[in-house]
């Protein structure tokens, strides 16, 4: 059974912000953590999230990103990125359900992508997506918000 190093992946999927103000003020406003936890349920339909470092080829994964915002001042319409790490599936679950995502980085659109092909517009399969995006519409001054996505262990 092979074993995937989380830790070693949570520092590639670095996640990237922007907001519509400087970028030296974005840096001193937000404050990131990153977690990574394995997604369990229990016979009753429960999810439990625990933290974990290691896991074996098709353990559900979620990446979470909290940003709080650190200054006695709001913060609009916030955009933050999250990668969806090499050797992981996205599973199709994102929280808040709003997120977009893209196929190479740069180019986004709501949930299910899709593409033409022989004249017929098609799902992407999740395999292929590689970045989830959120607007933060508001983070209060002193605020936090948090981003997920659950995926799996290739």
């Amino acid at each position: 059974m092979s074993h995937f190093n989380f830790l070693r992946n949570s520092v590639l999927a670095v996640v990237a912000s922007t907001a519509l103000f400087g970028a030296a003020y974005a840096d001193d406003a937000l404050k990131m953590d990153l977690s990574a936890s394995k997604v369990i349920k229990n016979a009753e339909g429960k999810v439990a999230y625990v933290p974990v470092s290691t896991a074996p080829a098709g353990t559900t994964i979620q990446y979470k990103a909290n940003y709080t915002n650190t200054v006695n001042k709001d913060i609009n319409n916030l955009m933050v990125t999250l990668p969806i790490p090499a050797n992981m599936t996205f599973t199709g679950d994102a929280s808040p359900a709003s997120a977009q995502a893209s196929v190479d980085g740069k180019n986004y659109a709501d949930m299910p992508l899709m593409r033409k092909v022989d004249g017929k517009m098609v799902k992407i399969p999740l395999s292929e997506y590689r970045t989830l995006r959120w607007n933060i519409k508001l983070l209060p001054a002193n605020k936090s918000a948090a981003v997920a996505l659950n995926t799996t262990v290739s």
